[in-house]
């Protein structure tokens, strides 16, 4: 089964320098992508992830990707399209929404104009549930890159960031191991093995220097969960490091 739709997006961009400008940009907004230059590796991406938002160059090695698009519409590949071309006129932009792309965006552009577009579109899934979401006295910034409790606050790297993205809006609910690994790192990031357990050790600490109520807990076999440390309780809650 599909990890769940969360704060992630699909980019398929050819042109490298472009696709890690791209990614950059996202990410510094607090959007994760997997990045990829071809449709091959997007169709392998598809088959493992449930993305909130596709992010297509139309200019694509394999050709013209108004082509794939509407192949992905007609088997009901309905994750919402940004198109990104370097083409302005008229009838290249109603081209690309009778292909099926949902917004269309000329290249160059700018960054905070990017960030919007790809943003409405997570919200047509109900992936970006809130700017900042909370839950028992947790708020995360996606754009700060930030977890506050009360008035004190900590930094987030990215992978961090994702993975309390996905914890808070979980509300308390155990959230599986492979999803968390997906929103974290997706698939064409390298991680070893251990990584999502060296994250969550250091998301532990810096819940304890927040001075939170709330612990990071880890249900053996399933995965983890947030939940106030006065309900933690019960042989199958594992604290590691």
């Amino acid at each position: 089964m599909m990890p769940p739709t969360m704060n992630r997006i699909l980019l398929v961009e050819d042109h490298a320098h472009m696709r890690e400008l791209v990614a950059r940009e996202l990410q510094h907004a607090g959007i994760a992508a997997d990045a990829v230059g071809r449709v091959s590796e997007a169709e392998a991406c598809l088959a493992q992830v449930r993305y909130g938002a596709l992010v297509l160059d139309r200019g694509l090695p394999e050709g013209d990707a108004l082509s794939w698009l509407r192949r992905l519409r007609a088997r009901q590949v309905l994750v919402p399209c940004l198109l990104l071309t370097a083409r302005d006129a008229l009838h290249d932009r109603v081209d690309g929404l009778e292909a099926g792309a949902d917004d269309y965006l000329a290249k160059p552009f700018e960054r905070d104009e990017l960030v919007a577009r790809v943003r409405a579109l997570l919200r047509r899934q109900q992936a970006w549930v809130a700017s900042a979401p909370q839950w028992a006295g947790l708020s995360v910034s996606p754009e700060g890159a930030r977890l506050s409790c009360g008035r004190s606050s900590v930094n987030l790297p990215p992978s961090e960031l994702q993975l309390m993205l996905a914890l808070v809006r979980a509300q308390g609910q155990v959230v599986r191991r492979s999803a968390l690994e997906a929103v974290a790192w997706g698939l064409t990031e390298p991680v070893t093995a251990n990584a999502l357990d060296v994250a969550v050790h250091r998301l532990r600490r810096k819940l304890d220097v927040l001075g939170s109520t709330v612990r990071l807990v880890n249900t053996k076999g399933v995965g983890f969960s947030l939940e106030p440390s006065s309900s933690v309780s019960g042989p199958q809650d594992e604290r590691a490091g």
